[in-house]
């Protein structure tokens, strides 16, 4: 008796032979439960508990909509939405040129193309709350090394201590870990790239400057896509790093959403408001990710190696 593969169309309850298709949604079912169990269910617990009072020890007391009327005219709260924005932005815009030209530099055929990689690859390996941990140490302004080579580039050994050197530096420790990340996103998607257009492009005369901007970057719209989106929702959860290096200062210089959720909910045991904040986090980097899908074309996009 034959065994029908995964992938094999059924039609009127017999399978065409040869007929090749999609995947039987069974595949996907270990995933979905996975993401059912530890994404959506917890999500709509915090959703249930931004209604409530809750201090995490006796039992949650709905109080209807106050926590989000106290969410929409708190002055923190929208300080910090707008923090993480910024912070967000400086991430994406320090990371993606740096990744995206690794990425393609690392694509190529060059002799230390493999060892160099290997390098880069390593911050990725360290966890968040050791590499946080280490540049604390080095930016420490009495025994770090930035008391000492500090001066060198025009910089105050106090760099933490002011508000635009503390949030750029949470968006350089950040960038400096994840970025290898999106290198592998890059190189993989430059990969892809037809090496028939650059053949073409040398012969019509095009040097590697104009090949970069009119061959590869067009090729690369949608891993661009793919890699921003990623790289926006990580920079909006930043945590640890915020924690370790500057717990929200200097002031409230550094109280990004999340550091603002940590410290209401497990320090003054509001955790229905903390909820809120969660859900409110939640909400604006789902809707900038849809709205960077939209507009950049990405829904659209059609593999044509579907089916195979």
């Amino acid at each position: 008796m034959s065994q029908l593969s995964p992938y094999t169309k059924v039609r009127g309850g017999k399978a065409a032979a040869g007929d090749v298709g999609r995947p039987s949604v069974a595949w996907a079912l270990p995933g979905i439960v996975f993401f059912a169990l530890f994404a959506i269910v917890p999500l709509a617990i915090a959703f249930y508990l931004s209604f409530c009072h809750w201090d995490g020890l006796n039992s949650p007391t709905p109080v209807g909509t106050d926590n989000w009327t106290r969410l929409f005219k708190d002055p923190e709260f929208r300080q910090a939405a707008w923090l993480s924005l910024l912070l967000t932005t400086v991430s994406w815009a320090f990371q993606t040129p740096v990744a995206l030209l690794l990425g393609v530099w690392a694509a190529g055929r060059q002799r230390s193309r493999t060892f160099l990689s290997a390098v880069f690859f390593i911050p990725l390996l360290l966890s968040t709350t050791a590499i946080a941990m280490l540049f604390h140490a080095l930016l420490d302004p009495n025994f770090g090394v930035i008391e000492q080579i500090g001066p060198w580039f025009g910089i105050a050994p106090n760099i933490m201590g002011s508000s635009t050197g503390a949030l750029l530096t949470v968006a350089f420790v950040g960038g400096w870990q994840f970025m290898p990340f999106h290198t592998l996103i890059y190189q993989g998607g430059a990969r892809q790239i037809p090496e028939v257009l650059y053949q073409a492009a040398a012969i019509d005369g095009a040097g590697m400057l104009r090949q970069f901007f009119h061959i590869t970057l067009p090729q690369l719209r949608n891993t661009i896509t793919t890699s921003s989106v990623l790289m926006i929702v990580g920079s909006l959860t930043y945590f640890d790093t915020v924690l370790i290096m500057t717990k929200g200062g200097p002031g409230t210089d550094t109280t990004i959403l999340p550091y603002l959720m940590y410290r209401t909910g497990f320090q003054t045991y509001d955790l229905g408001y903390a909820a809120a904040i969660a859900t409110a986090l939640v909400v604006v980097a789902t809707g900038l990710s849809l709205i960077l899908v939209r507009f950049s074309g990405f829904g659209s996009m059609r593999s044509t190696r579907e089916g195979m």
